[in-house]
């Protein structure tokens, strides 16, 4: 008989036990902002100030982006950034935890 195990760390587990995806970007360049709309509705706040890439880019690099990996991430192919949907649920969690 054998066993299988989850090598998942728990953020992975969040992910994959609830099916979460991102479903859309949207870019807030005057107020350092990108929300990040994942499929349960659920929305992530992202400072582009985090990332030199995004932070220096244009609108319009911006703008230019693709939700890759079934929803897992966001690639931006004109400044070579990708961002995962792993990374933004991290940093959500460690700033809630600060805050509290």
């Amino acid at each position: 008989m054998s066993s299988s195990t989850n090598s998942y760390d728990p953020i992975e587990s969040l992910i994959f036990e609830h099916g979460l995806k991102i479903k859309g970007v949207h870019f807030y360049r005057e107020m350092d902002l990108m929300l990040v709309v994942l499929n349960n509705q659920r929305v992530l706040r992202y400072p582009l100030s985090e990332s030199t890439r995004l932070k220096e880019a244009t609108p319009e690099q911006l703008e230019n982006h693709q939700i890759i990996g079934n929803g897992f991430g966001i690639y931006w192919p004109t400044i070579d950034e990708d961002l995962s949907l792993k990374g933004f649920l991290k940093r959500e969690l460690v700033s809630q935890a600060v805050s509290v």
